[in-house]
This record gives C-alpha cells, sequence and structure tokens, in this order.
C-alpha cells in the first residue's frame, strides 16, 4: 500500500506538473547556459568544419562542435562557469576567446577567422586574465575530467567525496558527511536548479550518483540571492543530457576491491538538437559500507541501488521541457565495537529516496529566459534494532522517519549589456512523520550504584540511590531516576515516539550582476518567510564586489552576506516538540524548546591572482557571526540524532585554492581551510543537555567540528593521451575537537577514567605509563603526567580549556594514489580504460571522531585497493 501510495503521489504530481507547459507548447531544459555562433572569414562567408572547443581550465571539462554548412555551431547544458574557446580551420589562423556562462539566457557571438600566412605559426593560449575568475562569487569549478583521476572509493557518495578533495575551506567527516567553513552541514545542492538543503550523509538519505553530473560549482564565498535555507556552501551541479547526442554514448563500468567492495554503473545518453534522453544506472557493494568505530571492520555490510533520468524535449526554439527522475535505496549494517559484536548486536538501517523534478523554461526574445521548476523529493529512513533487543547495548532502538519536501521554484533571467539579472520565487513544503522506539538495555549505562572507583554496577534489586550502602556500594552521582521506567534491565518498558509536524517557506528574491570595465557589482536581496514548529520572517541583503587588475593579473574581491539559515529537518519533531511524554525529562534533560530559524551576517573578502598561465592562487578570508546556530545531539547513546540550537556563534577562517592547469601532461592543486567555530551557550532549542543555568553556560567553547587546519594536494601527470596517467593525493586534518576525550584538570588530581568503557579505551589505545588500556583490563584512572593516546591530542595537565585548548583527535597525513590506461585497444568508437587505486597507502590508524555528540567514534578506512574496468561509447 505504501508503495501504491508513493506511484500514486508521483503520478499526479507529474501531470499537474506537466500538464501546463504542455498546454504551452512548452519543453524544460536545464538551468546551466546555452552558447551558439558563427564561424565566417573575414568576408563575411561562412566557413563550415571549423573545430570549436571550449575549455573549463579549472574543472578540465572540454566539449567540442563542428560548425555546419552554415558555419554555424551550438553547445547546449553548459554548466555555469568560465570557459576559454578556441577555434581551428583548415587555412585559417587559429582564434581564441572567453566565455562566461553565469546565466540561462543564450549567448550568440560570430567570430571571423583570418587567412593563415604560409610563414606564420600561431598558438593560442591562455594568459592569466583569462583564467583567473572575474566574479563577485568565489566558486570552485569541479568536472568530471577532474574526479574521474581522483584516487578515491567513493562507493554512494561520490558527490561528497569530490566536494571534500576539491573545494576550499572543508573539513572532512565520516559516512560522507562534512563540514563547511566551520558549520555542521550548512549546504545547499542545486541540482539542474532545484534546491535541496537537507543532509545528504549516507546515514541520512540517498544522494545524487557522481555519473549523473557533467559538472559542479562549489560556491563559498558571497551567496547569491537565489540560494537560502542551509547556505554556507551551495554546490551547483548540472547533469549530464542526451541532447545533441546523434549517437549512443555512454559507459559501463564495473570495479572491484578491498573489503568485498564492487561496483556497477551504466550510463547513456542519445538524442537531437530538440530532443534527448539520459540514464544512469549505479549499484554498490561493500563490507566495510560505513565508517566503523573500530578500525577492525565489525558488522559493516551494505550495498546501495540508484537510477537516473534526464529527459529532454524542445518543440519550439523558445520553448523547452526537461524531467529529472531518481529512484535510490540503500541497506546497511550498522556497524559494531568489539563489546557489541560478543553480544550478538545486529542492527540495520534502510533508505528510500526519490526525486521527481520537471523543468519548464521559455525563451523571452533575445535576453530573458522564465523558468518553472516544480519539483517533489522523499526520503523514507527505517532503523531496525536486533532480533533480540537485549543484543542491542547499551540501548536498543527502532525507528521509521520520513521526510517529504514538494515546491515550486520561477525565477526570470535577463542579460543585456552590463546587466546580468535574475528576479525569482520558491515556495516548498516539508512534511516529516518521525516514529522511534527505544529501550536501555544494559544495567550499567544508567546503573543506580557505583563501587569504590566510581564503575557502574549491576546491583541486582536497588532501584533508588539510597539502597545502594546496603548492598556496599556508593550511589551513582549521575543516576537518571526517570530512566527506569524504560530500563528494560529493571523491568521498564520501550518508550514510544510519535511525531509529525509540516513546515512552510516562501522565499523572493532579485539580483543583478553589473559589469563596468574592470568592476563588477553583484546586488540582491532575499526575503524568507519560514512557518514551521516555530516562525520568522527576514530580509536578507547580498553584495559582492570585484575589481580585476588586468596588468598584474589580480582579482579583487569583497563581500557581505545576511541569511536566515533554519532547522536540520532530520528528527526535527523530536527534537521541538514539547507534547513528548516527558521526553525531555525522563532522559535526564533540563527542558525542551523549538529550534527557531537562526540570523547570520557574513563577510568575505579575498583576491585571485593568476600566474600566467601555469597557476591560480585564490583566497578568502570569512568572519561570520550567527545568532541560534545549530549542532546535532543524540539521545541514550544510540544513532538516534537530532538538531540543536546554541544562542550564538562566532566562525572565522580563510580557504585558499592553488590550481595548476595541465602543462606538458601535470595538472595538480591544493584546497586549504582554517576555521575558529566558537559557540557560546547555553542551548535554547532541541532536548536541553546542558545546563542552561550552570556557571560556565555562557562562556565561548570550539564544537565539535572545529578544526585547525586542513589541506589536500592532487597532483596528476599524463605525459601524453595514449598513454597511461598517474594521480596522486595527500591530504592532512590537524584534528578536529574531541570534547569527551579524558584530560587532566590540574598537575595533581588523577584522572577518572570509569566514564570510559573498556571497548572506548581500547579504541584510542589509552595508556597509563606503562599499562595500556585492553578489553579484559581497562584503566580506572590515571595520573595527570602519565595519560596519552596516540589517536588523541589531549592537553598537558592544567591546561585544557573549551575555547582555547581542547582535547582533539591527532593529526593525521593519508596519502591515495592511482594509475590508469585509457583506451587500452586504441578504437575510437569503443574505449576500454582500466583504473587501479589505493587509499590510504601507508594504513595510517587515525580517527575522525570519537564519542561526538552528532556521530560517535568512526575510523579512517584501512588500506583499500580497486580495479575498475571502463567502456565509453
Amino acid at each position: 500500500m505504501n508503495l501504491q501510495r508513493h506511484v500514486s503521489a508521483i503520478v499526479l504530481f507529474l501531470t499537474c506538473s506537466l500538464l501546463p507547459a504542455f498546454a504551452i507548447s512548452g519543453e524544460p531544459a536545464s538551468t546551466a547556459g546555452t552558447f551558439t555562433g558563427t564561424i565566417t572569414d573575414s568576408t563575411g562567408a561562412v566557413v563550415p568544419g571549423a573545430v570549436v572547443e571550449v575549455h573549463n581550465l579549472m574543472s578540465g571539462f572540454e566539449k567540442t562542435s563542428v560548425s555546419d554548412s552554415n558555419g554555424a555551431f551550438s553547445f547546449l547544458n553548459l554548466g555555469f562557469g568560465h570557459y576559454h574557446l578556441t577555434v581551428k580551420a583548415t587555412g585559417f589562423d587559429p582564434f581564441s576567446d572567453d566565455i562566461d556562462i553565469s546565466s540561462p539566457v543564450a549567448i550568440n557571438r560570430t567570430y571571423a577567422l583570418k587567412i593563415a600566412q604560409a610563414t606564420t605559426t600561431v598558438t593560442v593560449e591562455a594568459d592569466s586574465n583569462d583564467i583567473v575568475n572575474k566574479s563577485a562569487i568565489n566558486e570552485t569549478d569541479l568536472g568530471t575530467a577532474m574526479s574521474d583521476k581522483l584516487p578515491m572509493i567513493s562507493g554512494s557518495t561520490g558527490v561528497s567525496s569530490a566536494i571534500t578533495l576539491g573545494s576550499p575551506g572543508i573539513t572532512a567527516d565520516s559516512n560522507g558527511m562534512f563540514h563547511p567553513l566551520g558549520e555542521h552541514s550548512d549546504t545547499t545542492y542545486s541540482i539542474d536548479g532545484q534546491p535541496v538543503s537537507d543532509q545528504q550523509s549516507k546515514t541520512f538519505s540517498n544522494q545524487i550518483s557522481l555519473n549523473s553530473i557533467q559538472s559542479m560549482q562549489v560556491i563559498v564565498g558571497v551567496i547569491p540571492p537565489e540560494y537560502g535555507d542551509k547556505a554556507s556552501l551551495v554546490a551547483r551541479t548540472t547533469t549530464k543530457s542526451g541532447l545533441g547526442n546523434t549517437h549512443p554514448t555512454g559507459d559501463v563500468s564495473a570495479s572491484y576491491g578491498s573489503f568485498g567492495s564492487s561496483t556497477l554503473d551504466a550510463s547513456m545518453g542519445i538524442g537531437s538538437s530538440r530532443m534527448g534522453n539520459f540514464t544512469a544506472i549505479d549499484g554498490a557493494n561493500s563490507g566495510r559500507y560505513l565508517d566503523t568505530p573500530e578500525f577492525a571492520i565489525l558488522h559493516s555490510y551494505g550495498n546501495s541501488e540508484a537510477l537516473f533520468n534526464r529527459f529532454d524535449v524542445a518543440p519550439t526554439a523558445a520553448d523547452s521541457i526537461h524531467l529529472n527522475l531518481s529512484l535510490s535505496r540503500s541497506w546497511f549494517d550498522v556497524p559494531n565495537q568489539y563489546d557489541q559484536q560478543a553480544a550478538g548486536q545486529d542492527q540495520r538501517s534502510q533508505i528510500f529516496s526519490y526525486n521527481v523534478a520537471p523543468f519548464w523554461t521559455h525563451i523571452v526574445g533575445t535576453t530573458g529566459v522564465l523558468s518553472v521548476n516544480p519539483y517533489m523529493r522523499q526520503d523514507n529512513a527505517h532503523y531496525y534494532p536486533s532480533h533480540d533487543i537485549f543484543s542491542d547495548t547499551p540501548a536498543t532502538l527502532a525507528q521509521d522517519r520520513m521526510l517529504r519536501n514538494v515546491g515550486i521554484k520561477v525565477d526570470y533571467s535577463y542579460s543585456k549589456g552590463i546587466n546580468n539579472a535574475k528576479f525569482g520565487a520558491d515556495f516548498n513544503h516539508t512534511f516529516l512523520n518521525e516514529n522511534f522506539s527505544v529501550g536501555v538495555t544494559s544495567p550499567t549505562y544508567n546503573a543506580v550504584c557505583v563501587d569504590s572507583t566510581g564503575t557502574p554496577v549491576v546491583a541486582p534489586g536497588v532501584s533508588s540511590p539510597a539502597n545502594c550502602a546496603a548492598s556496599g556500594y556508593d550511589p551513582n552521582p549521575n543516576f537518571q531516576p526517570g530512566l527506569l521506567a524504560y530500563d528494560l534491565t529493571r523491568g521498564g518498558q520501550l518508550f514510544s515516539f510519535q511525531g509529525h509536524t509540516d513546515i512552510k517557506e516562501e522565499a523572493l528574491y532579485g539580483e543583478d550582476t553589473i559589469t563596468v570595465k574592470q568592476w563588477q557589482f553583484l546586488l540582491g536581496v532575499r526575503g524568507d518567510n519560514y512557518n514551521g514548529l516555530s516562525r520568522k520572517y527576514m530580509l536578507e541583503p547580498r553584495v559582492g564586489i570585484t575589481y580585476q587588475v588586468k596588468k598584474t593579473g589580480t582579482v579583487l574581491r569583497l563581500g557581505y552576506s545576511r541569511l536566515m539559515p533554519t532547522p536540520y529537518n532530520e528528527n526535527l519533531v523530536l527534537s521541538s516538540s514539547t507534547g513528548s511524554g516527558g521526553l525531555a525529562q525522563n532522559v535526564g534533560a533540563f527542558g525542551q524548546h523549538a529550534l527557531k530559524p537562526a540570523t547570520r551576517n557574513q563577510y568575505n573578502t579575498g583576491f585571485e591572482q593568476g600566474f600566467g598561465k601555469f597557476l591560480i592562487l585564490d583566497a578568502e578570508y570569512f568572519w561570520k557571526e550567527t545568532k541560534g546556530d545549530y549542532d546535532f545531539d543524540v539521545l541514550l547513546n544510540t544513532p538516534l540524532t537530532f538538531p540543536i540550537q546554541w544562542r550564538k556563534s562566532k566562525i572565522d577562517g580563510f580557504d585558499l585554492r592553488l590550481t595548476m592547469p595541465q602543462t606538458h601532461g601535470v595538472s595538480a592543486y591544493s584546497v586549504m581551510g582554517h576555521a575558529r567555530s566558537r559557540f557560546f551557550g547555553p542551548e535554547v532549542g532541541g532536548i536541553l543537555f546542558n545546563n542552561p543555568s550552570g556557571i560556565t553556560s555562557y562562556e565561548p567553547f570550539r564544537i565539535d567540528h572545529d578544526q585547525n587546519f586542513q589541506q589536500t594536494t592532487n597532483v596528476q601527470y599524463q605525459p601524453k593521451p595514449d598513454l597511461p596517467w598517474y594521480s596522486f593525493t595527500w591530504n592532512y586534518e590537524s584534528g578536529m575537537v574531541a570534547g569527551n576525550a579524558p584530560f587532566a584538570t590540574d598537575t595533581t588530581t588523577p584522572v577518572s577514567l570509569a566514564y570510559l568503557t573498556p571497548d572506548q579505551q581500547n579504541q584510542i589505545k589509552l595508556t597509563c605509563g606503562a599499562q595500556r588500556a585492553t578489553l579484559d583490563a581497562p584503566l580506572t584512572s590515571c595520573a595527570p603526567n602519565l595519560l596519552s593516546s596516540p589517536l588523541l591530542s589531549i592537553p598537558a595537565p592544567g591546561t585544557e580549556n573549551p575555547d582555547r585548548n581542547p582535547p582533539r583527535i591527532a593529526p593525521r597525513n593519508l596519502f591515495d594514489m592511482a594509475a590508469g590506461y585509457d583506451n587500452l585497444l586504441r578504437h575510437d568508437r569503443y574505449k576500454l580504460n582500466a583504473t587501479f587505486t589505493v587509499t590510504n597507502l601507508t594504513n595510517k590508524l587515525a580517527l575522525y571522531n570519537f564519542l561526538s555528540t552528532f556521530s560517535g567514534t568512526h575510523f579512517v578506512a584501512p588500506r583499500g585497493y580497486v580495479a575498475q574496468l571502463k567502456l565509453e561509447f
């Protein structure tokens, strides 16, 4: 019945969305740009057979068109970005130009070629002014030409991996999660213009396949008014299309590697200048689907399947329709610790996702484009406990969560002369259903009594701290009386929760990019109205200014963005609802308040410098203050995470990218970032586990995704197109905050370690002098000067400070490499490519996080090998 309802809803949505478009004889194209033109000679006569190539020097994307009998050429579905164009024709001198695609309004140009002189040799090359980005928006162009040769084992999170490895200011986390510019996961994906701002990591959703994406722009500077909601980072993607593919083109690939991992992917595009279809099918299977809480792999099998289809049709010269359809499923084990594996824990999760997004585009004269994009996407997440719930430790959880987002986005783009403007509206409605049951299964998790060392004990029959002394124990100072009702080891019952809400959001925006000689001004404003469990309306001005110093190949940038970040939707009802049967009080919290939209002021300043055609340096400093910033917490040490809200945050830092376009077969880039993520209590939204009236509740602290510095450097080398290529990546992470790590408050008081389980101590190889903690012999306390861990950076005794010197994950250096041979069979139509990848080359033992309030403990993957064959046609 659920499947029938979903299919019926999709059919009804498509009918309501597409009938009006067909009634106007309209058809949708993507929100990418179109570039057309004519090639002539110096007399104006057309030149057929000229080879026209556009090349994005930053992403490596290339596309070729040949002028027809009328001298005409065209490039459809070009993702926004800066392109270098070259024209070559027999008997004529080569010609070059630069094209900025930043609007769906088509660009049309005529190029007159000069007749070649017999004694003249002309080489067309780009200089520093050709390769720098002159836009007021700081953006990084990513493409398949780059990602195909990155040494990564992406599985079902290829998009996240490409962003993390190729964009500056990104902190990597487990399971495809990343933290942009010091925020938790404040990211909007714009898929052909459709906004998706819900979390896209493996444990929350199934993200779009990298195999479906042609190009991607990552925006980390001034945020254009078109984007709101969650927008510390915007990933603006253009999907692949079958338009213009008069012969079937695509690929079939298969891979196999470590942990029993395998993939099978296929894609194909075919069409004409008026109609096209592109389909991508992806399947992945792995014995290490999720990142694990142990370096050893325990109970971590998973698989995923995804289908993406894009259909384009343009019945008239002025109208086009394109339809994106996607369907995906993932099923995976929840990895175990050693103690959970010994107890027989067998928790699993399953996520179903679908997306339906038709686009109608109408060209208005030669200067305007009207776009209409209704959309509907849904995630259904299911969490299954072990067959014997007492095998789950320390608590058992069952969950069924649904998030459905339905909306429509309408905008009008105008481009003429010095103006490049866009005006639009976005209306969306989010439906949330949350159902779960939870109960304590470990008698020591909420123990009534402790022994003389502070270690929790079972104490059978004791249900009140007042009776501990009679059994020879001490009362547990952390005992939560309200949890007794849900402690299954003491006769309690499962706590059950059912919640539902719907959230309505409306936005109006307008922006104009004005170019005057070397100056460019982005002027815009956005108005957001949020109506959910809380309400807020706000106007958000956005301003960006750039100035190009042509003499030195320099671009200077300055910008300001006012934003209204909105609460995360995942388990928002649980976190915000006060009518949850006394949940907050019973789990030891201090209260519960609905999360509210935040207010953020963000400032950016930076520059981009070109050094001839060989190197581009892009650097930016950012500072932002958010009133009511968000993070996540967990319920009863289970995977049930929910959003919380802190009073404010102040985050500043820098992001930097060095790019070396391909020269003599060598290309390279390096991305870096630093952020100070200072949050200020108390908690003001969600289930409040931190005392809002405590003495230190207003003092700043570093949130657990704060990291001082990270960098990724990739070098690729291919001496000639018909020879093997090589790719090498070096990644350094200084380590995120580990707020639950042990440390000494002074130089004399022993450090109590009883709060850490034997397994948790063993995970971090905790050592006291010469004694190392093991599963069978954990530590109970340690002298301040003897405590150490090779996986953590523990402050010296008496120096810990939540703001200036918190405990952190130990720094790590990871090295990955790949080698490949393209077109092994030397065939023009069918090309067989082979790739071999090694990740974590040195088999580095390292952590992403430790007892994180959001995701717990996760290790970086051990060394892995993958071999892949790909047939392109």
